[in-house]
């Protein structure tokens, strides 16, 4: 078979499984697929991969590790299981959320996770009341929040998920992204840095000149605080032809990356079909060892299964 590249996403590491989110990956089952990864595939720095499907030398099975958005735990958990298993990965960073920054699902996570009950009222928002009594309501009012405001306009999602938060008495806990110290930390260890826009719009929803805008001041602050070149790019979400299209992937080559990663499934192959601004990637959600490795092969084949949302 013709060698292929696959690239695995990665968001959260989590020290502690979570019991609000059962499937998120911990340190456990991370460092359980490391071994996996290590044993069965040939792991790859993601530039160097780029570099090696261009020039013929990939090896067989080759994979790249990657992380999308930069939380904290990417430096205080991941790394060191990176670290320890001699392994690299890829780390997209949106700027506009560091040191200190919220996402707008995790403000929606952590506003429903903390909501009082037994319901969580937001009808003021324009949104429903939603039963959260127990786990298992608390986790389905998660899935309808994030999936009734995903595609709704940038501006007016961003005021939905802080008002949730706010609404539901949500604590402030220990930041969830990364500072610029953990950042370096990851730079230093020898980590890729790429950029993933500043403030992480699906951008698709973004008139092309705010599109443009955010993908280029993403690029320029990361250079800012690496004080290093960054070639290498994630679309947020990363659909093609929902979340991005051939405008954007046009913006990302006139703005100087090099490739640029997708979350649709598949791998990446030699020749004149590939497209290096647009390589696939897929999540490896299998908790088993054996469902692990199939879904990986399952993804180099021409039909694969419908994953989980991108990044």
């Amino acid at each position: 078979m013709t060698a292929a590249l696959s690239i695995l996403i990665y968001h959260r590491v989590l020290a502690r499984p979570d019991a609000l989110f059962p499937g998120e990956v911990d340190a456990a089952l991370f460092e359980r697929q490391l071994r996996l990864l290590k044993r069965f595939y040939a792991p790859l720095p993601l530039a160097e991969a780029v570099q090696r499907l261009q020039d013929g030398s990939l090896p067989p099975r080759a994979a790249c590790i990657t992380f999308d958005d930069g939380y904290a735990d990417n430096a205080q958990v991941a790394l060191p299981l990176l670290l320890k298993h001699g392994l690299h990965a890829t780390f997209f960073i949106a700027t506009g959320y560091l040191d200190g920054g919220r996402m707008w699902n995790d403000a929606v996570i952590e506003g429903v996770r903390h909501a009082p009950g037994p319901q969580l009222d937001l009808r003021e928002l324009g949104l429903d009341r939603l039963p959260v009594a127990s786990l298992a309501q608390r986790q389905t009012a998660i899935a309808t929040l994030l999936g009734q405001l995903k595609y709704l306009p940038f501006e007016r999602r961003q005021q939905l998920a802080l008002h949730i938060g706010r609404q539901a008495g949500a604590a402030a806990g220990p930041p969830a992204m990364l500072s610029t110290a953990q950042l370096r930390q990851l730079q230093g260890a020898g980590m890729g840095l790429g950029a993933h826009t500043a403030s992480h719009p699906i951008l698709a929803t973004l008139p092309d000149d705010a599109a443009r805008r955010d993908i280029a001041h993403g690029k320029r602050q990361l250079e800012s605080l690496i004080q290093a070149p960054v070639t290498l790019f994630a679309y947020p979400n990363g659909k093609a032809g929902r979340d991005y299209g051939a405008s954007h992937v046009a913006m990302v080559r006139s703005l100087g990356f090099t490739a640029a990663v997708a979350t649709d499934w598949g791998v990446a192959r030699p020749g004149a079909g590939l497209d290096l601004l647009q390589l696939p990637r897929f999540t490896p959600w299998d908790r088993g060892r054996l469902a692990f490795l199939w879904r990986l092969r399952q993804n180099r084949q021409p039909a694969r299964p419908a994953p989980p949302g991108g990044g």
